[in-house]
């Protein structure tokens, strides 16, 4: 299994925080927010890659996090590739990094996607635990009562067992409280749906935007997690999670072997 992390973007809400600095690099309780997420993937079992898919304005910066990261845990190759795009004028889409990667290491295995700008205090491996039991695409879901905040996501309605049975990015009127973010293992024969989901024409952006098409298709599940999971969209927004996240952190429920 390939872990992709999806770090191209080039958060302008952030300004002037991140006109030098990528936010996944920001510091979150003295740490890279980018380190909380592959400590998670860290977990995983079956990982034998991990792929950071950046643009070139900021290709370097990740070279240099991936260098330090190597020595703390060599054990796991980390790439680092540059989509070659430098403004949010030229950038591929969140899909488009996905194809764009797949395209390059030439991926035929199962992967687990992971938006690299985006905190969470759920365990992944408890997702990927659902995932091989299962057998289909997993994704996570998260409960969510706020309905502005809904509007900003992608919203699932599931049955019982964990199945979508719809699901919206970014509704006008959301029909649930299950918001679904950007954390998703798929299996490696849905790789190929990448491809025909954009040669159909539609948005590279917004990753939640495949797996609302992808439904459609085949079963997909989602694993309705015990956690939140945290986009820092302003600067307020981030002094506001630095002084709450070590909390946050320290209430994740435990896996087993902890």
């Amino acid at each position: 299994m390939i872990a992709i992390l999806l770090v191209a973007g080039y958060a302008t809400r952030l300004y002037p925080l991140t006109i030098n600095t990528p936010k996944p690099l920001l510091p979150v309780a003295g740490r890279p927010m980018l380190d909380y997420i592959v400590d998670e993937i860290d977990t995983l079992p079956e990982i034998n890659k991990i792929c950071l898919i950046t643009n070139h304005r900021f290709a370097e910066h990740f070279e240099e996090w991936a260098k330090k990261r190597r020595q703390i845990r060599p054990d796991t190759p980390i790439i680092v590739l540059d989509d070659g795009t430098s403004d949010n004028e030229t950038r591929l889409g969140a899909i488009g990094d996905i194809q764009f990667a797949i395209d390059r290491l030439g991926i035929d295995e199962d992967v687990v996607i992971v938006a690299g700008d985006n905190l969470f205090t759920y365990r992944m491996r408890d997702m990927y635990d659902f995932f091989k039991k299962t057998g289909k695409d997993t994704l996570i879901a998260v409960r969510v009562t706020d309905p502005d905040q809904l509007r900003k996501l992608a919203v699932a309605t599931l049955d019982a067992d964990g199945k979508v049975l719809k699901m919206v990015e970014k509704p006008s009127e959301p029909e649930s409280d299950t918001a679904i973010y950007a954390t998703y293992f798929y299996k490696k024969e849905t790789l190929q749906k990448i491809r025909e989901y954009l040669d159909e024409g539609n948005t590279p952006d917004a990753p939640g935007n495949f797996p609302a098409w992808l439904y459609g298709k085949t079963d997909v599940f989602a694993f309705r997690a015990e956690g939140t999971c945290i986009d820092i969209g302003t600067p307020e927004n981030y002094r506001d999670v630095c002084e709450r996240f070590e909390s946050l952190w320290s209430s994740r429920k435990p896996l087993v072997s902890e």
